[in-house]
């Protein structure tokens, strides 16, 4: 006589593990997947004190004694009517957030100041060789490269047009200033 064939003895409880552990893994694969595709499909912006969306005043008022520390534009002009005729067109520039003005005298009193230990500096600086300034502190998420661009072409009257970023420039002197609140003026 034959003997029956028997059927291998697999608890029930094993085929649920197996199954609880196969959706398991089927989800984390699934997860890393879209996590990883979406990753090189979405550009993250650091965080950085320009990503703040602050209030929009572009009437140009006179820097007078702020002290500018956050990234801005600084736009050169040979003279004070110049300054001035750049900085009313630039009220109605929607990248601005802040237009500050700094005529030839004030742009000298300022330079005094700063190289105050160096009399000898200022006594061979003279005031017409500074330019009248205007300052564009722009809104959030500006390509600051991009606007000093399109600024240069629409102002060719300007001297310079400049990016001004007093982090970087504080990061090459190895020196560590104050921070700089979100609206970049202290």
């Amino acid at each position: 006589m034959e003997e029956p064939q028997r059927k291998p003895w697999v608890p029930r409880w094993l085929f649920w593990v197996i199954g609880v552990a196969a959706v398991l893994i089927a989800g984390a694969v699934a997860t890393t997947a879209i996590v990883m595709f979406d990753r090189f499909g979405t550009k993250i912006a650091p965080p950085s004190s320009s990503a703040v969306a602050l209030p929009r005043d572009a009437e140009p008022v006179p820097l007078g004694g702020r002290e500018l520390c956050g990234k801005r534009l600084m736009i050169s002009a040979e003279t004070d009517e110049a300054m001035r005729a750049i900085a009313q067109a630039l009220r109605e520039e929607p990248k601005a957030r802040r237009v500050l003005t700094e005529t030839k005298k004030e742009s000298y009193e300022r330079f005094k100041k700063l190289f105050a230990n160096d009399p000898e500096l200022v006594r061979l600086t003279r005031p017409e060789v500074l330019p009248a300034v205007v300052h564009l502190l722009p809104v959030a998420g500006t390509d600051f490269p991009a606007l000093a661009d399109e600024l240069r072409r629409r102002f060719p009257e300007a001297q310079k047009v400049d990016v001004l970023d007093p982090a970087a420039i504080a990061a090459e002197m190895t020196v560590t200033p104050p921070p700089c609140p979100p609206e970049g003026e202290r």
